[in-house]
């Protein structure tokens, strides 16, 4: 009981429910993305599942999340990865819009929601863990009341996407955006990056255009068969 009377206490939860709301918006378009490919009945089960198990990962990763970005080519692995996964979110996308639509499976889009989740948490996992300073009641709790923001924010984007498609490419371009991002931010090229700052937004750049003009001309090329 002191612990929830305390005022430190919830300052510290409000920041952490605040970090992700801010940090949750790139998530919660790869959890769009994944669930468009399912059934309509399978999509709520897709946010539910990927966003719950999202959260139980951060919580998990916010122990070794410091040293993991110590570790060089991680982030150049985990940014190919991002890259990868935009590429096919945006060309199972456009298959969709065809005839005879091939739904994509739930556990399958839960593992795609997973790894995305993953590499894209480790820069925030830090900022959570330092508002939590060290409680790991605080920090439970933060995320565990952040799942239902993820999964509101998830199914308002599906509907925007229904709506208005061009947010399916600009929701590609984001996470290509992010795997730039994250390849440029590697231990193994701090000091390339001191000396030339700029490469952090090049990189950033080159990973949406990337993803957008190779997810473009695969699903064209799969259309045109």
């Amino acid at each position: 009981m002191e612990l929830l009377q305390s005022t430190d206490f919830w300052i510290g939860l409000l920041k952490i429910i605040w970090i992700n709301i801010i940090l949750s918006g790139d998530n919660a378009v790869v959890i769009a993305l994944a669930a468009r490919s399912l059934p309509p009945a399978q999509q709520k089960k897709a946010i539910l599942f990927g966003s719950g198990a999202a959260v139980v990962l951060r919580i998990a990763l916010t122990v070794v999340a410091a040293k993991l970005l110590e570790l060089s080519y991680l982030q150049i692995i985990g940014g190919m990865l991002l890259l990868w996964i935009g590429v096919q979110l945006l060309g199972d996308e456009e298959d969709g819009e065809s005839e005879g639509k091939e739904y994509g499976s739930l556990m399958g889009a839960v593992r795609t929601i997973l790894i995305a989740d993953l590499v894209m948490s480790l820069d925030n996992v830090i900022a959570v863990a330092a508002a939590a300073k060290g409680s790991t009641t605080l920090l439970i709790l933060g995320l565990a009341i952040s799942i239902p923001l993820v999964i509101f924010g998830s199914t308002l984007m599906i509907k925007l996407m229904d709506r208005f498609p061009i947010i399916i490419t600009l929701g590609a371009a984001l996470i290509g955006w992010v795997g730039g991002e994250t390849i440029a931010s590697d231990v193994a090229l701090k000091g390339f990056a001191a000396t030339y700052p700029w490469i952090h937004y090049a990189a950033a750049a080159a990973g949406a255009i990337l993803v957008v003009a190779v997810g473009k001309y695969l699903s064209t090329r799969s259309a045109g068969k």
